[in-house]
């Protein structure tokens, strides 16, 4: 079996652990640590060292209409399931649960639309501060050049793709931000089917890419 060898960063933990992410990255990182014994591991003392911090913390005065206001927030929010705080490592095929849960069942519930080069993709629902897709790429196929206005997070969840030299499997995340310009490239020999999550649209370097960028919306 293969052993996870490429991890969301320590910050992106402490981030998912304190509810600081954007929910798309949120996706990310439940997913992988649904995956992943290391990271279910090192989320489990994030959290303890978080509540270990609030027990010795000084408590507040709270306002008046404290409550009142939690409320409308729960009812403001969107209605999409929230990945859990340690995901349950359950599948539902290649999809593990906090996935299934927001596709709303398996691969074959997935409405897959065309991006270009044989690649297609599904955009699902969340909140509009980062944006999360599924990609199906075909075997040997390529993500066009291009580089990053932000951060983006991309979980291969079967198959596999090889960028720069490093090759990325199931439960594996690569981590690009803006220093990044790469031109990721699927493994043969079967489909490779990742989540990707990011905070800003690519910089594609081929014009074709960037012409076809509004309408695949990457």
């Amino acid at each position: 079996m293969y052993r996870i060898r490429h991890h969301p960063t320590d910050a992106l933990l402490i981030g998912y652990a304190t509810g600081a992410l954007p929910e798309a990255f949120d996706l990310v990182v439940a997913t992988h640590i649904s995956m992943c014994d290391d990271c279910r591991a090192k989320l489990a003392a994030y959290e303890a060292l978080g509540g270990a911090v609030l027990d010795e913390a000084e408590g507040v005065a709270l306002s008046d209409d404290c409550l009142a206001a939690t409320l409308r927030l729960i009812s403001d929010s969107p209605s999409e399931p929230a990945p859990s705080a340690a995901p349950r490592p359950r599948r539902r095929g290649i999809f593990p649960a906090p996935l299934a849960d927001y596709v709303g069942g398996g691969e074959e519930a997935v409405k897959w639309r065309p991006a270009g080069m044989g690649v297609r993709q599904a955009i699902l629902p969340t909140a509009k501060d980062a944006r999360v897709r599924l990609l199906s790429i075909p075997p040997g196929a390529a993500i066009p050049d291009h580089g990053h206005r932000g951060l983006e997070l991309t979980l291969v969840l079967k198959g596999a793709f090889r960028d720069d030299g490093v090759i990325y499997r199931p439960g594996d995340v690569e981590v690009a931000d803006e220093t990044t310009e790469h031109t990721p490239v699927a493994e043969p020999g079967e489909t490779c089917i990742c989540l990707a999550a990011t905070d800003a649209r690519l910089k594609f370097s081929g014009l074709l890419p960037r012409l076809a960028q509004p309408f695949v919306g990457i």
